[in-house]
């Protein structure tokens, strides 16, 4: 019986001072998070999403300064909608890309800011650097849109978004081959995905399926 009880009171003792090492780590671990930022969160939360997110390379920053100027071209062109669209099908496709695309904008620029990275300006800029690159318009095509309205519009809008799109599609493609953070890779698949079929809807809805 009393060897017992001292087995017994041993390993509760040794239970115990496992907890105050894990404990006083934890304790650590949220002082070193805080300092990388992770301010919103608990440092338990921190620190496991960034374990889970992992470790950035060169392809993720090419790919978040892409689509940063590529989406802020796709919500530019669905503000046009509202006012020059005939179909409601157009000014509910254009809600949608643009309820969709500006959160990713705002995730894209915060992982950017994180690593320390030049987050793309905002302005005509972002039309003269890509040129027609990656599906961006030029700025003759802009204007041709923001020119137009009615039947006109939402026929333009739905080429050029279709165009648009196949050029997001592809550079999420390269950062799902290329990419190692876990946050950018699945944001580019849920990009494939989505915007695959917004491009099957506007082709349907031009008669083109």
């Amino acid at each position: 019986m009393n060897s017992n009880l001292i087995r017994r009171t041993a390993l509760i003792a040794a239970a115990g001072a496992a907890s105050l090492v894990l404990a006083a780590c934890g304790s650590s671990n949220g002082g070193s998070a805080g300092h990388d930022g992770h301010t919103s969160t608990s440092p338990t939360a921190s620190s496991s999403a960034a374990a889970s997110q992992g470790q950035h390379n060169a392809a993720d920053v090419a790919f978040a300064q892409g689509m940063i100027p590529h989406h802020r071209q796709a919500v530019e062109m669905a503000d046009l909608a509202p006012t020059r669209a005939e179909s409601a099908e157009v000014k509910k496709l254009a809600d949608e890309i643009k309820k969709a695309q500006d959160p990713e904008i705002k995730t894209l620029s915060g992982w950017l800011a994180s690593w320390g990275e030049q987050v793309p300006a905002e302005g005509a800029m972002d039309h003269s650097m890509h040129g027609a690159s990656g599906g961006m318009m030029t700025a003759e095509e802009m204007d041709k849109l923001k020119n137009s309205s009615g039947k006109a519009f939402d026929t333009a809008f739905m080429e050029m978004m279709i165009k648009h799109h196949e050029g997001a599609v592809v550079m999420a493609q390269t950062e799902k081959t290329d990419g190692a953070f876990a946050g950018a890779k699945t944001m580019a698949d849920a990009i494939i995905t989505s915007q695959s079929a917004e491009i099957t809807r506007m082709n349907s809805l031009l008669g083109k399926n």
